[in-house]
This record gives C-alpha cells, structure tokens and sequence, in this order.
C-alpha cells in the first residue's frame, strides 16, 4: 500500500538508546511508516547504511530495533557488492527506505556508480516513502552542508535533487552548521534551504514542504532564503510527535 503522494521525510533523529538492545527506533522512523499508510501487515522498511560503510554490526543493531518496532528490515548493503539482484525491484517492495547517515559525499558517489538514482526516484514516484537521517537527509535535495571532506564543514551540491532546496542539519547541535548554511545561501551556493535541529524532521509531499514534526521537546526547524545579497532565517515550529 504506498503512500498517496510521493513522500519524504528528511530528519536530523531517528534513534534513541535502547534497554535491551543498543537502539531504539523513535517517533521519527515511526513517523515514516505511518505516512507510507500500511495497515493490515508488518511494514516492510529498508535500512541503507552505505554513508557509514554498510557495517554489518550497525545492521544487526537496527534489525533487533525493528523487531522491536514490529516491522520487518531488510537491509541494502553495496560493499563488496550489492547483496540484492535486482536493487530498483528491491526499492519498489519497500513500504519505507531509511537511509543512514555517515559521509554524504561518498553515499552520493557510490549510488552514482551502481546507478541508483533512477531508481530511488521511481520508488519514490511509485509511493514509497524514501526517508534518513543526516547524509540520510541531505541526498535527497540539491545539498547541504557536510564534514564529509573533513572537520572543517564544506557544500555538497550533487544531491539527488528530487527536493529543490538545500538542507541544512544537525542545526542546533554542531556550531558551524548555521553559519555556513547562511554563507551559502547568500552567496548562491545553496537555494533556499530548509533545516532541522537534532530530533525534528520535514514532510514533503512531492516536492512541497507540509510540515515539520518532532520526536524532542524545545526543537525546531528553519527555512534560510536569499534576499538581495544576504540571509534569511524563518523558524518553524514542529508538531510533536508522540514517542513510541
């Protein structure tokens, strides 16, 4: 059952400590299942944590979580190779694709050597909610602001670009951030960005931005547009979800 509309949800959350297990899924991932509209079944969401080097450890960590969640994960790994046949098949069976955070600029770079991008634009035009956390953010978009080249933050801009905007995350918890993604905008690297702090994230259907919810108290999102040579900052205030 996919979604009405083509969906995103971009985060800067996702994850909580777990008690039996190493993690928990928060209300975002929660979030994303329901605005995939399953009913009546496990929801089936696909994990890819290429951005962080596919590390099996990691998956086994998110595939106790989900079990706990009740959904059914299956997980999309590319090294050493991809460990599906048929990848684009794999993505339209999904009822959500989470992907992970981790170094976007090599996330990008590998979905451009197996050719994913096709792909994940037909999953998403199909209905199924493609959505992340960080990197698992940012790939949906035009760019963002990433320390995949190393501590000082710089721009990526070969985003999927199935958003038309920049995204800025991570935007209350890492001092740069803001900042950069205020430079950027100015100076026409980056259009219009939308960002969020730790533990929000944004609802688009198609390419409109709906809604900004949250899974933390005292958080926010923002959207930082050009206006004649400088920036500027529109904050907006989430729904908060409820968490599981």
């Amino acid at each position: 059952m996919p979604a009405d509309a083509p969906t995103i949800l971009a985060t800067s959350g996702g994850y909580r400590p777990g008690t039996r297990t190493f993690l928990e899924l928060d209300a975002l991932v929660h979030h994303a299942v329901e605005l995939s509209g399953v009913t009546g079944r496990t929801p089936r969401v696909l994990f890819v944590g290429t951005a962080g080097g596919d590390q099996r450890y990691f998956n086994d960590h998110v595939r106790q979580a989900g079990r706990l969640a009740g959904f059914a994960i299956e997980t999309l790994d590319l090294f050493p190779m991809p460990n599906h046949e048929d990848v684009p098949a794999l993505l339209l069976d999904q009822d959500v694709v989470w992907v992970q955070g981790g170094s976007v600029a090599n996330l990008l770079a590998v979905w451009q050597v197996h050719d994913l991008g096709p792909a994940l634009r037909a999953a998403w035009e199909a209905g199924v909610v493609l959505s992340g956390v960080s990197a698992g953010s940012i790939c949906w978009y035009v760019g963002g602001t990433t320390d995949s080249f190393g501590p000082e933050l710089r721009a990526v801009t070969n985003g999927l670009g199935l958003l038309p905007y920049g995204n800025g995350v991570h935007y209350d918890s890492e001092e740069r951030r803001r900042p950069l993604v205020h430079e950027l905008v100015a100076n026409g690297t980056l259009p219009t960005t939308h960002c969020t702090d730790d533990g929000v994230g944004l609802v688009y259907r198609g390419t409109e931005l709906v809604e900004a919810v949250s899974e933390r108290d005292g958080k926010a999102a923002f959207i930082v547009s050009r206006e004649g040579d400088v920036a500027v900052e529109e904050r907006i205030e989430p729904r908060r979800l409820t968490n599981p």
